[in-house]
């Protein structure tokens, strides 16, 4: 991943963070790495914990950020999430994408997937 990629993706990332926040949900852990891969955010509401995948563009003049979940990566989550879970013993949970789109500097839009898989 490229300096600006990653510089964006940080952007994109605190930006979800933010946006859960104040929607109420106690972030409990960022960058979860897996056997399956990273969760990007875990976060609660109550007694359900969320994953959370984010996926960041600075335009979608062709195509929107939630596009580049791919049925691998649906599938990486999926593992991902059962792996935490399964060790934390954590019965009620669910997977949301954020989508995040703009620039650092900018306001970002975002869209919130809920239940996503």
């Amino acid at each position: 991943m490229t300096g600006h990629n990653q510089r964006v993706g940080a952007w994109g990332e605190e930006s979800a963070v933010r946006y859960v926040a104040k929607r109420g949900l106690q972030v409990v852990a960022r960058n979860i790495r897996t056997p399956y891969g990273e969760i990007d955010i875990i976060a609660k509401q109550g007694d359900v914990t969320i994953f959370i995948e984010v996926k960041t563009l600075t335009s979608s003049k062709n195509f929107f950020p939630e596009h580049n979940i791919t049925a691998r990566k649906r599938e990486h989550m999926l593992h991902s999430a059962q792996h935490y879970a399964a060790e934390h013993e954590i019965d009620h949970w669910q997977i949301d994408v954020i989508a995040v789109e703009g620039r650092p500097g900018a306001d970002p839009v975002i869209t919130h997937f809920e239940n996503a898989l």
